[in-house]
Formats: structure tokens, C-alpha cells, sequence
């Protein structure tokens, strides 16, 4: 029987996260890992697999704790128009507030990942189809209040705010500019009532 581990996963998953997320997957190397999370490349790929298994399960955590979160905790108060306005608020304030102007784990995976990480494509396309979601059943509900004008269908409409948003992520790392950032939130709502 092996020993129990002397670590909490998902705090080296937090930290894994972070370096990750800044250095990107291919610019980490694994004395990144293993002077970040303190662990021994023993330790760390023992628990995790390799390197790209730690990835994977660090953008999952990485994704639960802020998209998903998010989507879920903003449907629970808002719906409509309101829902889609509060996630963009949301996501330019949080770009904003990041002083290294990282943008998204998530956009940065699938601006990086090489044309045959099948796996990490996946992964991106999968939560980017759980964005249009949201944003269509915001959508759908406020088309059916009225608040959003029916001139487009509610399917055009969400997959137009899934590519404002990935932009905002993007220039969140190149243009992590006030005006831009809010600019583009301000003209997701308005495309909505135009």
C-alpha cells in the first residue's frame, strides 16, 4: 500500500493554476512546478500523471472556480438582458483588475495549444458551448420578456456575445485598457435592443 499523500491537491492544483496561467503550458516548465507547488517532479507527476494531466485538471479547477461559478451564481439573480450585462461587467472588471494582464486560462489554452492538442481543443470548445448556452437561455428569456428585440434569432445573438467576449479576453492581455474593455461590455448590451 502506497503512502498517503503529505498534500492537499487542490491547493497544488490552485498554485499549478497560477503558473500556468501565466507562463502558458509550453512556456512552464517542470522546475516551474515543482519550485511553485514545493513538490518533487516525483511527487507532482505521481499524483498527476505527466504534465499535461496536471494542465488539464488545473484549467478544470481554474474553470470551476470562475466561469462556471459565475455563470451559475449570475442566473441565480438575473435573467434576460440583465444576466448578459452582469457577466460582461464582470468579466472587464476582473480583466482590469489583473495586474499581470493574463486575460483568460481558458483563451489563452486555446490561443496557444499547438494544432494537434486534440485534448485541450476539446476541453476549450466544450466550455465555449457552455457560454453560448448561457447566453442563450439569457437571451430566449429576454426576448420572451420583450427586453431584447427578436430581429435576431436568439442562437445569432449568443454565438455574437461568445465572440465580443473572446475578444474582451484577448485584448484583457495586449490592451487592458478601461475604455476598450467597458466599451466592449457597453456593446454587448446594446447589440441586444438594436
Amino acid at each position: 500500500m502506497g503512502r498517503p499523500r503529505e498534500f492537499d491537491e487542490q491547493d497544488v492544483l490552485a498554485t499549478a493554476g497560477e503558473i500556468f496561467w501565466a507562463k502558458g503550458y509550453e512556456g512552464t516548465s517542470t522546475r516551474d512546478l515543482t519550485a511553485g507547488t514545493g513538490l518533487t517532479h516525483s511527487s507532482l507527476y505521481g499524483a498527476f500523471g505527466d504534465k499535461r494531466g496536471l494542465y488539464l485538471k488545473a484549467l478544470d479547477q481554474y474553470l470551476d472556480r470562475t466561469l462556471r461559478e459565475r455563470i451559475a451564481r449570475i442566473e441565480r439573480s438575473h435573467t434576460g438582458a440583465a444576466a448578459i450585462g452582469a457577466f460582461f461587467d464582470e468579466m472587464a472588471a476582473r480583466s482590469l483588475a489583473d495586474p499581470l494582464h493574463r486575460g483568460c486560462m481558458m483563451v489563452n489554452t486555446a490561443i496557444d495549444a499547438a494544432p494537434g492538442e486534440a485534448e485541450f481543443q476539446r476541453v476549450v470548445a466544450d466550455e465555449t458551448q457552455l457560454i453560448e448556452a448561457f447566453f442563450r437561455r439569457a437571451v430566449e428569456a429576454g426576448q420572451a420578456s420583450g427586453e431584447i428585440a427578436r430581429r435576431q434569432s436568439a442562437t445569432d445573438l449568443s454565438r455574437h456575445l461568445l465572440s465580443v467576449l473572446l475578444g474582451l479576453r484577448v485584448l484583457a492581455r495586449v490592451r487592458p485598457d478601461a475604455d476598450l474593455l467597458n466599451g466592449l461590455a457597453r456593446s454587448a448590451r446594446a447589440i441586444l435592443t438594436t
